[in-house]
């Protein structure tokens, strides 16, 4: 198959480049600078120097491909509605461009999106509204596209990690450095869904060979991991002292992190392992925090 894949060079898509060549597939990957484009080339995939939010770009990859995998979204907190709503456009874009054929569509989103109707968030819970949430408005830009006959679905993503790279963790670690301790809130029984990025780019390719168009599908290994056990982890790691926060000083604390800090965001994969044969056999989350490298933070 012919994939053209949006964040071909970022942390999840260095894992999801070799996971789809060693699959037999060939891989044209979206990069903005020379430097990614020779990186692709190494890897063996074939790069198309471009801007994610070029629409002419995006026609013109598509036509060309089997399938699409669309994994690249700017994570800028600070204009967390603007690069939604940019995402969102890039996604009725690829949506129309494959309008009419059965070639798939998987979309990235995260566990955290989803609006949980019982212990853990399921794939058959719906999404936030895109207008409460701004970043839900790539699920929504998904369910329109399918709901006009495109093949798409959605991938949602726990916090994926390996040793080099932890998603927002790296931001508990960074204010950790900044702090002198680290912190959690309260008794810090909140928990984080993980998934070690190799299971989920299994995941990935298993969507775009087997999935269903409609189908929310969870890369989620580890259910919950509390707060306080990162928290401890980190400190261990990073020999720093430990210890509990109250809501009100959060804020102080973790500054625009803070409500996120406080949810608690436990998801199951259930469904997915059982409708695309999927087992996650990666690391977890917190072996991978013991065995951070030294620079980490920094």
């Amino acid at each position: 198959m012919r994939v053209f894949l949006t964040g071909a060079t970022g942390f999840i898509g260095s894992y999801l480049v070799p996971e789809l060549l060693q699959a037999g597939h060939h891989v044209v990957g979206l990069t903005r600078s020379a430097a990614s484009a020779e990186a692709l080339t190494r890897a063996g995939a074939v790069p198309l120097q471009g801007d994610v939010n070029d629409a002419d770009v995006l026609r013109e990859a598509v036509a060309a491909a089997d399938g699409v995998i669309h994994a690249a979204f700017n994570h800028d907190f600070a204009a967390l509605a603007q690069h939604s709503a940019a995402d969102r456009q890039v996604i009725e874009t690829l949506g129309a461009a494959l309008a009419g054929t059965d070639r798939p569509l998987i979309v990235s989103s995260g566990t955290g999106l989803a609006d949980r109707r019982g212990p853990l968030a399921c794939e058959t819970d719906p999404p936030f509204s895109g207008a409460a949430y701004p970043r839900a408005a790539t699920e929504d830009a998904a369910a329109a596209v399918c709901a006009r006959g495109v093949r798409a679905m959605v991938l949602r993503l726990a916090q994926v990690h390996d040793t080099r790279h932890q998603g927002r963790i790296a931001l508990h670690i960074q204010l950790a450095r900044q702090h002198g301790h680290v912190a959690y809130v309260g008794a810090g029984e909140n928990r984080l869904a993980a998934v070690h990025v190799t299971d989920a780019v299994r995941l990935y390719r298993l969507a775009l060979e087997h999935g269903e168009a409609g189908r929310r599908y969870h890369a989620v290994a580890e259910d919950g991991v509390p707060l306080h056990a990162i928290a401890e982890v980190i400190g261990a790691r990073l020999r720093l002292p430990v210890g509990s926060i109250s809501p009100d000083a959060a804020a102080g604390y973790f500054g625009g992190l803070a409500g996120l800090a406080q949810m608690d965001l436990p998801a199951s994969s259930a469904l997915t392992r059982q409708r695309l044969d999927w087992t996650p056999t990666g690391p977890d989350l917190l072996s991978d925090l013991r065995a951070l490298p030294d620079d980490v933070g920094h």
